[in-house]
């Protein structure tokens, strides 16, 4: 299972527990997600990317190709992979002590991951 797998089961099981309850096999459906999210992902990517800009050089490429990647990862997450939660699935949302998180809802794990990715690579 992939990291877009990962993040769906922990997102779902936490989030959306009774659409979590009803698949029979979590691992299976999971790991499928995450593959269809990855496929999306760089499909998405390669066309908000477009084609190389005439004297285009080496940090401005990269640039905008992470750049696609980023807004393409935000797309899918959002759409895909971390949905909004199921009414009541928050205990604190029932109290009122929780504040709004404005969308696009959960983004903060995707930034958590590339910075353990950019920590990695520093080793």
């Amino acid at each position: 299972m992939n990291r877009y797998g990962e993040m769906a089961r922990d997102h779902w099981a936490r989030w959306l527990p009774i659409q979590y309850a009803a698949i029979e096999d979590p691992d299976n459906f999971f790991s499928d997600l995450g593959s269809q999210a990855e496929a999306r992902i760089d499909s998405l990517a390669q066309d908000l990317a477009g084609d190389d800009q005439p004297g285009e050089g080496y940090l401005g490429k990269a640039g905008r190709l992470g750049e696609a990647r980023h807004r393409a990862e935000q797309i899918v997450l959002t759409e895909d992979i971390l949905l909004a939660p199921e009414p009541g699935a928050d205990p604190e949302e029932e109290k009122g002590d929780r504040p709004d998180p404005g969308p696009p809802w959960g983004l903060a794990i995707l930034y958590e991951a590339d910075q353990q990715d950019w920590e990695q690579q520093d080793r």
